[in-house]
């Protein structure tokens, strides 16, 4: 009886089991292979998304460096042409400046030469007038009678004749 009890055991077990794969393959089979199908696709999306944001980074960072390299161009390019303002505006400075000293200098020696002839014109008027006040006073003194102012006419009289 064991035996037998065993065989048909195995009997029903098997048939059992087989009505349970079965029953999974018509129920739970294809919901499960779907879902695994729909993870090895979100799973291969992600990968795929991953690639694409890190293709995206390196195309930002080839961007972000060729920002940088054109950025620090253009600083130089500022700095350069500050540097030449600088130097032009510097240059306009001094020129300006040797001509307004120039400029200056020459109203100086201008007015030293008209002060010079200012006072070489009141030096003469004062020599002028310091000769005739000693001429005075010498024909006064030496013409104190009246046979030297006759004589004295006598000879301006003849140098009139001579000339």
């Amino acid at each position: 009886m064991n035996f037998v009890h065993i065989e048909s055991l195995s009997f029903w077990t098997l048939i059992v089991f087989v009505c349970l794969l079965l029953l999974l393959r018509a129920y739970a089979w294809k919901p499960i292979l779907k879902a695994l199908k729909d993870r090895e696709n979100s799973i291969n999306d992600a990968l795929a998304a991953a690639d694409d944001a890190k293709k995206e980074m390196a195309n930002l960072k080839a961007d972000n460096e060729k920002l940088l390299a054109q950025a620090r161009i253009e600083r130089d390019e500022m700095l350069k042409e500050a540097r030449e303002a600088k130097e032009r505006i510097i240059s306009q400075a001094k020129e300006e400046a040797q001509r307004e000293g120039a400029k200056l200098i020459e109203q100086a020696k201008n007015s030293i030469e008209n002060e010079k002839k200012v006072a070489i014109a009141e030096l003469k008027g004062q020599v002028a007038t310091l000769s005739i006040e000693i001429a005075r006073k010498v024909l006064t003194k030496e013409l104190a009678g009246e046979l030297k102012q006759e004589k004295l006419v006598e000879s301006l009289l003849n140098e009139i004749n001579l000339k």
